[in-house]
């Protein structure tokens, strides 16, 4: 086994780790609040991140082009986010929301290490050596990151019968799509559009990953357009948010399976 294996698989199991002290949080009484699970993901973000530096060096160029490697780098900024969203101070703390977001990151390293994802490091085609496409998917992920923060709170808040409690979702979700709006925006758009002009010489070309972007991004402006326009603070952007990842999902698996184009060697 590889050493950057070695740390891909300590990060899984302290993914693991962490998300089973969530739940002693989460479900036992007066245990008070869990500061040891966010140091926990934390330790799983960095062992990630060591990972992709030692696959780097063998490659040759950032480990952030295979699907492989971006599972991985979006599980990382998962863990980071959570982490950081238990230390500030402006947001209601919810321990369900870290819970939930854990979850997702555990998933993508599952689905990372199924035989259905090719583990190799091997050097990338000269198109993907551009410095755009490594912000094209840094920005992507990290905006992504936020989104699937706001995707657990929408179902919790889609799931909540208390007032208060679906006010403090629907403000936790908001400011996690309005942070992850504007990464989304400049990595899968313009820093995409860029790379794609420089790769295939054209900025757009409607190939169906693009198209699905494109989507994923309507989506999220509708949720603003609804959240901060039209005040509403009912079911409706919750429910539009979760399309809204639903959407991003599709566009990474989905399109990666069923729609095969430009980005098919992702």
């Amino acid at each position: 086994m590889s050493l950057d294996s070695v740390f891909a698989n300590a990060a899984f199991a302290l993914f693991l780790a962490s998300a089973a002290v969530q739940v002693v949080f989460i479900f036992k009484r007066n245990a008070g609040t869990d500061a040891i699970g966010p140091w926990i993901l934390l330790a799983a973000s960095a062992s990630l991140l060591v990972a992709l530096a030692l696959r780097s060096l063998e490659v040759g160029f950032v480990a952030l082009t295979s699907t492989y490697e971006s599972l991985a780098f979006f599980a990382a900024v998962i863990g980071a986010v959570c982490f950081a969203y238990r230390y500030q101070r402006r947001l209601p703390y919810k321990p369900a929301a870290v819970f939930g977001s854990t979850m997702v990151a555990v998933v993508m390293l599952a689905v990372a290490s199924s035989p259905l994802i090719p583990k190799e490091a091997l050097p990338p085609i000269p198109a993907l050596r551009s410095a755009w496409l490594l912000l094209h998917v840094s920005f992507t992920f990290v905006g992504e990151a936020f989104f699937v923060a706001g995707f657990v709170t929408s179902i919790l808040f889609l799931f909540s019968k208390d007032g208060e409690r679906r006010l403090e979702l629907d403000r936790l979700t908001y400011t996690a799509i309005a942070v992850g709006y504007p990464f989304f925006t400049a990595g899968a758009l313009v820093f995409g559009a860029i790379w794609a002009e420089q790769a295939w010489g054209r900025w757009w070309s409607w190939d169906p990953k693009e198209t699905w972007g494109l989507i994923t991004w309507l989506v999220y402006t509708a949720y603003l357009h609804l959240r901060l326009v039209m005040k509403r603070k009912d079911s409706l952007p919750a429910i539009v948010a979760v399309a809204g990842f639903l959407c991003a999902a599709f566009t990474f698996f989905g399109v990666n399976y069923l729609l095969p184009g430009l980005h098919s060697y992702g």
